[in-house]
């Protein structure tokens, strides 16, 4: 009983003679609201009624936890400056005024207040969870900072790891993998706060985890693959739009059953450094093996001069896979792709050649790109071939909206990503890629050069073809 009654004197009755103050009331009030509309919210969630978008989950996992959390430090601080305020004045009393725990009306107001501390706990916790949660979700990242992120967001979505979780990537495990992510997301905030953000996102991510932290959590990349078989279909600019095949034997090797390092990710799994001298690390010019015996071999570009300086790295998949999770097509691989699955049709005459050059057109914003592309192939047949949009109007109509499709999905004029700006390191086709290294240029000091042999990592069966007899003798035509 001694010990409830100090309890009572010490605390309970400064805390309601003080209490009574607008900054505590506002706080109070605060976290009522906040709470009350969490609690429905959740409510509703479970019962599987709510369809969460950036902005409401922005609202509900961050902004009102937020307020609650406010609302309940309100309370003390409103508290204290009363007592200071009464203290200045003399007006502090010695004896504040008693309680009556034996008046049931106050022991049930009480048992409120004690209701409510627990219930607030559990908001408390519920909220932080839920909070962070929703922060780790693909949505949160690719949506809340609409403009920024839309590029890499859009890239993401149409790639083979949409299913994975951003941080599986960017975030690493632990609780100083997460300080760093969350401190590097509130400069991002300001930046976008204050509108300095870099346009367009800088690439490649030069504080990403190893590739072993993250892309060996999922893939084995000593695992034997062999030999895969790509087939590459192609359209010509001329009126028929001639299709042919590319049949190329891509040695992927690995490591074989005798523990032998074959093919190209076999070759690239012992210890490798380079030197990239420019931010895409597309520059390569200095390059060192480690050998069985521990020495290593050093290459050099014939073009470098004086001290090589740059950044220096140990090469892993992200090197030539650089793009895994957020890839953007060129202009030709989209287009014969969307003629390879129909929603371009290659029976239109021209359309490879005309759809082209609308895509690679200079447009202000994807609205405008929108209205041109279809305005301008509309205008092409109108003209040129008036006997086919008077006779398939829907398939030049379908072949326009498939043509804005691959435009939006890559071009970006507001954070300026346009056909190029994300360089892909897999292949040396379109972006220089394996030839970064693999150029001929690079010689040790005897003059070794590091290897330029085509068979090393491919083998090519048939070249723009019509009809390769490959396809047809493995029932693939």
């Amino acid at each position: 009983m001694a010990g409830a009654s100090r309890f009572k004197e010490n605390w309970l009755q400064p805390f309601f003679h003080l209490g009574k103050n607008p900054i505590s009331l506002i706080g109070a009030g605060l976290t009522s609201a906040s709470a009350l509309t969490l609690l429905g919210f959740w409510c509703i969630e479970v019962l599987g009624h709510v369809v969460i978008n950036p902005y409401l989950g922005i609202i509900f996992f961050l902004i009102l936890p937020a307020l609650f959390i406010f609302g309940l430090l309100l309370i003390p601080i409103g508290i204290y400056q009363r007592r200071r305020q009464l203290k200045a004045a003399g007006l502090l009393p010695a004896v504040y005024p008693k309680i009556d725990l034996g008046d049931p009306v106050f022991r049930r107001a009480m048992d409120l207040v004690l209701l409510a501390t627990g219930v607030n706990v559990l908001i408390v916790g519920m909220a932080s969870y839920r909070g962070v949660e929703y922060m780790d979700t693909a949505q949160f990242c690719g949506q809340s900072c609409h403009v920024v992120m839309r590029p890499e967001y859009t890239a993401y979505q149409a790639s083979a790891h949409s299913h994975v979780a951003c941080v599986a990537c960017h975030v690493g495990e632990g609780a100083q993998s997460y300080v760093k992510a969350k401190v590097n997301g509130t400069k991002q905030l300001i930046e976008v706060t204050f509108n300095t953000y870099p346009r367009p996102i800088h690439s490649p991510v030069l504080d990403l985890r190893p590739a072993r932290e993250i892309c060996e959590g999922c893939h084995a990349p000593a695992k034997y693959i062999g030999e895969k078989l790509l087939v590459k279909t192609s359209y010509a600019d001329d009126e028929k739009n001639t299709m042919t095949k590319t049949l190329v034997l891509l040695h992927l090797g690995g490591r074989d059953s005798v523990s032998r390092l074959t093919g190209i990710h076999g070759v690239h799994l012992g210890h490798i450094e380079y030197i990239a001298t420019d931010a895409q690390r597309q520059v390569i010019p200095w390059v060192s093996r480690r050998n069985g015996d521990g020495s290593s071999t050093d290459f050099v570009s014939g073009d470098a001069t004086g001290q090589i300086k740059g950044e220096k790295r140990v090469m892993d998949c992200i090197d030539c896979h650089n793009r895994a999770a957020h890839t953007f097509q060129t202009p030709e691989d989209a287009l014969n792709r969307a003629m390879a699955e129909g929603t371009v049709s290659s029976t239109l005459p021209f359309v490879h050649k005309e759809s082209l050059e609308l895509l690679k057109a200079s447009y202000s914003s994807q609205a405008e790109a929108e209205t041109k592309i279809k305005s301008d192939l509309e205008e092409f047949y109108r003209s040129q071939r008036p006997e086919v949009l008077s006779s398939h109007p829907d398939l030049v109509n379908q072949a326009s909206a498939s043509l804005f499709s691959i435009y939006k999905q890559n071009i970006f004029p507001d954070m300026n990503v346009t056909w190029g700006t994300h360089p892909n390191n897999v292949g040396h086709n379109s972006y220089p890629g394996c030839f970064r290294c693999h150029d001929g240029g690079h010689n040790t000091k005897d003059g070794t050069a590091l290897t330029q042999d085509c068979a090393a990592c491919h083998n090519l069966l048939a070249v723009d073809e019509a009809n390769p007899k490959l396809l047809a003798d493995m029932g693939m035509q």
